[in-house]
């Protein structure tokens, strides 16, 4: 609450939508890799058409979280320097000299675009995959936990042996199951956000790397920072996974590709 307060007086309402734009381009081909990647791998591990074991699931879930990195990581890094953009022209605003030495400085919010850009001349396609190690630390324990525990709940919910569940049970499935994993690699996010933030105040830490990072947080902030967000995370995912496993579910892809022109064979 206290930050939800301080962005919006020092950057307006709507400097809470920073990295929307980002969100919305790379979200739905993250999920759709996500999703599908998971159900590829299911498949493929299912032993003829039989129930998969909880060690299977996981497999499934840990391949899905490394199939959906390709996107993920550029679209975070993206979305994070949009926001930290916002975040260090408000310092500049209030406390020109911790992050300006030299005075205040007038500079304008970068679009994605033009920090795209920047990444791609200065470090090539490298530079939008900073964060790459810490990015598959969060996301492949994520799917190792999010893809099995919604797999269970949602067969509690289905009527019947093969009939599907509910709308309704898909969506408190994706719901308890993504806020849950959320909440358990919040220490990860905490550590990849930090990674790649590019722009820094002056009394901000740098790091060289996981281990660093893991090192400087618990010696200048101890380990609760490493819990920091998790709340306001658990509050994002848990619509986010219920409201696509209800979509993935009721089949709206195939909805929506079913009205492409078929190719004759």
């Amino acid at each position: 609450s206290d930050c939800l307060i301080k962005t919006i007086r020092s950057e307006g309402y709507f400097g809470m939508y920073r990295g929307a734009a980002v969100n919305l381009t790379l979200v739905t081909p993250e999920k759709a890799i996500k999703l599908a990647a998971n159900d590829f791998f299911r498949f493929h591990l299912s032993k003829d058409g039989q129930k998969l074991t909880l060690f299977r699931e996981m497999l499934a879930g840990c391949g899905a979280g490394t199939c959906q990195v390709i996107v993920t990581t550029p679209m975070e890094m993206l979305k994070i320097q949009l926001q930290d953009a916002g975040r260090i022209a408000a310092q500049r605003k209030l406390m020109p000299q911790a992050v300006s030495p030299g005075g205040p400085v007038e500079v304008k919010s970068p679009t994605a675009m033009q920090i795209t850009r920047d990444l791609l001349r200065q470090k090539g396609i490298a530079g939008l995959y900073k964060g790459l190690g810490a990015t598959l630390l969060r996301d492949v324990p994520f799917s190792i936990i999010y893809f099995p525990l919604f797999a269970n709940l949602n067969n509690l919910g289905k009527k019947g042996a093969e009939g599907p569940a509910p709308f309704y049970v898909s969506f408190i499935s994706g719901c308890v199951a993504g806020s849950t994993a959320a909440v358990a690699v919040n220490p990860v996010d905490v550590i990849k956000t930090r990674l790649q933030s590019l722009t820094r105040g002056s009394q901000e830490d740098t790091y060289s790397g996981v281990t660093d990072c893991i090192r400087k947080i618990l010696h200048n902030e101890g380990p609760a920072a490493f819990l920091k967000g998790a709340y306001c995370r658990a509050l994002v995912i848990a619509p986010l996974f219920g409201i696509a496993q209800v979509v993935y579910f009721l089949g709206m892809g195939e909805f929506i590709l079913s009205f492409l022109p078929k190719r004759s064979d």
